[in-house]
């Protein structure tokens, strides 16, 4: 019985003592596991509070923290949740390449398992690298899963986004679709404001796009129209009116664009820039219509606005508009006064094309008044000028010789037949004493001649103003007009000219020049826009020849659209905006 062996008895013990052990090991893990879970829960809700107060710094370091903590687990399911929403906080902080690292390791193996807000921010890191082919890659699956999923509203915001890559790809027409698909989402979910907002865009990249026929997108106007009035927000109201009524006028509908902007003007008047964009596209439909005397007050209100505001190239062109109409109602002094107000604001802003349309009318207005030295002043001065516009069409050379040698004619004519026979009066001007120049800061009027800048406009801006989608812009490198514009001629031996041969339809037929001056923009004063195309003036009103240019419309450069939709208004100045990046807004999760 000596044996060194143990009893059967102790080794009973041994065993039971074993046991335990394991079971409290077991224990202990299970309590390491749930405390490393509450700490993930914990640095989580710390990341989504520093978000909110934009401190991306602080919010990377919680879900950093969260991330390595989700590593010590095996639980897949919150590993790739850590992931997730640090890959994201990367991406709003303005790191796209490293948030796209992290949310591919939250990508799930199989299909069946793709989560949408993952599609989605996948798109938005895509997007911000500018990569507008991977990103609606991701956005049209992330719009596909939100539809599975019966969230209306995010695939609504998704299909936004995605038609704004079609954009920066310049596919006007894919977009255009993408957005009739946002609105019937939008309108299905309850959110009639938004709809209306996606059918406004729908129908401005439907004329952009020139594949749609001119009954579609009056359709589309006409839907827009019916959900406006669940807009509550007077300032968009007034934006989606305007922009309205430019998209009326490329359809040569003036009538109902005219109906646009007087529904614009009572809810952009606590806004004078945004008031001065709308009488100034009031002013110019007037112009089309024929119904010039209703045209002046609208025209001279948006120059004094635009000039109290710094907009001297908008306000030049709201007196360019205003010469047209007096010279319609065969005003030709007053015609001539507002031409050269116009005159001086586009030498103001280097605007060349302006400069020669300006000295061209008032070469005309001196035919008219039978002053041919003045006139070849005036057409000598315009061909001078045009000379400097890079991309100057021939064609307005050629009839400036045209009216150069018509002048010439004359004078030689008057020449001939004598002093005694002269009908024009060499000492008519346009500089009448009584002729006040309204001052655009609300103060009286002051007397003098109307081309002095410092008694017109106080204070210029830099670059002049944003004008909306007409005759494109110009600056100190001459005439740029924009991709796909069309120029015609209207001179006198050919009144009505055929439109060029296009397959583009009816509704994307140039439109005159004489009412260039439709503004589609009032954020800050000329960045990158182009003027709206006017219409033809009414057919019993005859037009002046020196309004001679109709140019197709173009709209504001789809490309430069930011990645993020900004706060529209006068925040967008208030010195504290945030990066680009910074503004893409990325999708989170709660862990668990």
């Amino acid at each position: 019985m000596a044996s060194g062996g143990s009893s059967p008895r102790e080794g009973r013990k041994r065993k039971k003592k074993s046991d335990g052990s394991v079971r409290g090991k077991s224990k202990s893990r299970s309590a390491d596991a749930s405390q490393i879970q509450a700490d993930i829960d914990r640095f989580t809700s710390a990341g989504h509070s520093a978000l909110k107060r934009r401190d991306y710094v602080e919010a990377i370091n919680c879900f950093k923290k969260a991330y390595k903590a989700a590593t010590e687990i095996k639980e897949t399911k919150a590993h790739r949740a850590c992931a997730f929403n640090l890959g994201a906080a990367y991406v709003e902080a303005g790191e796209p390449q490293k948030g796209l690292e992290f949310l591919e390791k939250a990508q799930p193996g199989e299909k069946k398992d793709r989560v949408a807000d993952l599609q989605y921010n996948l798109g938005v890191a895509h997007e911000a690298l500018k990569d507008q082919a991977k990103a609606s890659t991701h956005y049209f699956q992330a719009a596909q899963l939100y539809r599975s999923q019966g969230d209306g509203s995010s695939e609504g915001d998704t299909c936004m986004k995605l038609a704004r890559c079609h954009i920066r790809m310049k596919d006007w027409s894919q977009a255009a679709q993408v957005f009739q698909r946002a609105a019937e989402t939008y309108r299905v979910a309850g959110l009639l404001d938004s709809a209306a907002l996606a059918l406004k865009e729908a129908s401005t990249l439907m004329l952009e796009s020139g594949s749609f026929s001119s009954e579609d997108v009056i359709a589309m106007l006409s839907q827009c129209l019916e959900l406006s009035v669940s807009i509550t927000d007077q300032e968009t109201l007034g934006k989606l009116y305007n922009e309205l009524g430019l998209n009326f006028c490329q359809l040569k509908l003036f009538a109902e664009a005219a109906e646009c902007y007087e529904q614009a003007l009572p809810l952009v008047r606590p806004k004078p820039r945004r008031l001065a964009v709308v009488l100034q596209n009031l002013g110019a439909v007037h112009n089309t219509l024929g119904q010039y005397q209703q045209a002046l007050d609208f025209h001279k209100e948006a120059a004094a606005l635009h000039g109290s505001q710094g907009s001297r190239r908008a306000q030049g062109r709201c007196f360019s508009n205003l010469g047209f109409a007096h010279t319609q109602l065969g005003e030709l002094e007053e015609a001539g006064e507002s031409y050269l107000h116009a005159l001086q604001a586009f030498k103001d802003t280097d605007d060349y094309m302006g400069q020669w349309q300006a000295c061209e009318g008032l070469g005309e207005i001196r035919l008219q008044l039978r002053d041919p030295d003045k006139a070849t002043v005036y057409y000598k001065q315009a061909l001078g000028v045009l000379s400097k516009c890079k991309d100057s069409d021939g064609s307005v050379q050629e009839r400036l010789v045209n009216k150069l040698s018509e002048a010439l004619q004359l004078k030689l004519s008057l020449q001939q037949r004598g002093p005694a026979l002269r009908r024009g009066n060499p000492d008519r001007n346009f500089y009448r004493p009584p002729r006040r120049v309204a001052d655009g800061n609300g103060g009286e009027p002051s007397q003098g001649r109307p081309v002095r800048r410092d008694r017109l406009n106080d204070h210029k801006a830099e670059n002049g103003f944003l004008v909306g989608a007409a005759a494109s812009s110009s600056g100190a490198d001459g005439d740029q007009r924009p991709h796909g514009e069309t120029v015609i001629l209207h001179t006198p031996a050919n009144p009505h000219p055929a439109a060029p041969h296009t397959t583009q339809q009816d509704y994307m037929s140039v439109l005159p020049e004489a009412n260039r001056n439709l503004n589609n923009t009032y954020e800050q004063p000329d960045v990158d826009s182009q003027d709206l195309p006017m219409a033809e003036p009414h057919a019993e009103t005859q037009q002046s020849d020196h309004i001679s240019e109709t140019i197709q419309q173009t709209r504001v450069d789809k490309n430069e659209l930011p990645v993020a939709q900004c706060v529209a208004g006068d925040s967008a100045n208030s010195g504290n905006a945030v990066p680009m990046l910074v503004r893409l807004k990325s999708r989170f999760c709660s862990i668990m």
